[in-house]
């Protein structure tokens, strides 16, 4: 089946971006009340409702949550697509509802989504929290974990720009863990389960992005959410959607995770993943922290009188301006980047290096600056 087009066709036109809140997508839960259970199953830190989507009515069960990093929303935008997918009376969706029960978290963290940070407004890492279970969103998301019940559990997650698939210059647009259960991150029943249907969509992707999956470090950690649950014996997989070439937005990247998602539940749906697919699994390439967003080349510049040839490297900063999020390119490293990629990179041949405080770079600077007398650099692009 095309799963890119059921993503054209079903795709949620009304979230876009990366800033994606409670504000966001209440309206759209309102849509889906005449197709699913939609339901607040508890409040935040500052008494915002957590939204729970009940769909379909089959006996194998599986959870599903995102932005329990408030920051991290794409994996919330193509659930909103799966939802229109599974809303239709498409027979895959007719299918997946009978044979399957899905319980959806789309934003566990409402505060934190709406400040644009990764905790919660306690400042705490919900997926450091799974012991202490410190905070209210992480005793909600251990309370519906146990009276659900289920068979498997999707932990939806962004990360950085700066991961490569590997060692080349492949951005990890998509990347996948099966968590460890055990500090000797050894391979059991359960955990073979999450790696197999991981192998599914490992598979699937690769014919549409070849190189740029990844695998997740698997060092073992009983806080995060992922090895706490496979712990408790629920097969886990955590999604992490990544960058995709020039798609600072994840516009891109969440067709690839609607993608996963589909491929995940239809192996789920069909038994796929009973046969040990470990080898396979192992050559996924690791995530690798290579990248940075912009690499300047064979720059001249003069320190304390003297003229030397260097290299430096700048990165987005995300702000979160009038319910918008703007990147703000800060350079944050000057040397060889021997092993390092820009996802833009530029090659000045021994131009001079100058801004309004001299001639050369400093850390923490905008990204604004001239190189000769015709290259001029805004917020880290080269003004055309």
């Amino acid at each position: 089946m095309n799963y890119q087009l059921l993503f054209e066709k079903y795709r949620e036109q009304n979230l876009f971006g990366r800033y994606i809140t409670n504000r966001h997508i209440e309206p759209l839960l309102e849509t889906l009340k005449e197709h699913f259970e939609i339901s607040v199953i508890g409040e935040s830190v500052k008494m915002k409702p957590i939204y729970q989507v009940k769909i379909g009515s089959g006996k194998t069960k599986i959870y599903m949550w995102s932005q329990m990093h408030g920051n991290e929303s794409t994996c919330t935008k193509a659930l909103f697509d799966l939802f229109n997918f599974l809303k239709s009376d498409n027979p895959l969706a007719n299918q997946l509802k009978k044979e399957c029960t899905l319980l959806c978290i789309p934003i566990v963290n409402p505060d934190g989504a709406e400040a644009y940070t990764r905790v919660n407004t306690n400042e705490v890492d919900l997926n450091r929290d799974s012991v202490n279970l410190s905070q209210p969103e992480s005793r909600l998301l251990r309370k519906v974990f146990d009276d659900f019940q289920p068979d498997f559990c999707f932990n939806l997650h962004d990360q950085r720009t700066i991961f490569a698939a590997g060692f080349e210059a492949n951005p990890a647009t998509v990347s996948f863990l099966a968590p460890s259960y055990n500090e000797a991150c050894q391979i059991n029943e359960v955990r073979l389960k999450a790696i197999n249907i991981i192998v599914a969509m490992y598979s699937e992707l690769q014919n549409l992005i070849p190189g740029q999956v990844g695998q997740f470090d698997d060092a073992f950690n009983i806080n995060c959410i992922g090895d706490r649950f496979q712990s408790l014996n629920v097969p886990t997989i955590l999604f992490e959607a990544g960058h995709f070439q020039n798609d600072y937005d994840r516009e891109v990247t969440r067709k690839f995770i609607f993608v996963s998602y589909l491929s995940a539940l239809s192996c789920i749906m069909n038994n796929e993943f009973i046969d040990d697919k470990s080898i396979e699994y192992f050559k996924i390439p690791q995530n690798n922290a290579v990248f940075f967003d912009f690499i300047y080349k064979n720059v001249k510049i003069i320190v304390d009188g003297v003229e030397k040839i260097t290299n430096f490297a700048a990165h987005y900063k995300e702000v979160l301006a009038n319910g918008k999020i703007e990147f703000e390119a800060k350079i944050v490293e000057i040397g060889a980047l021997t092993g390092n990629f820009g996802h833009v990179e530029y090659d000045f041949q021994g131009e001079l290096f100058e801004n309004q405080k001299g001639k050369f770079p400093q850390l923490d600077q905008n990204a604004d600056f001239l190189i000769g007398t015709h290259n001029k650099i805004v917020n880290g692009l080269l003004k055309k």
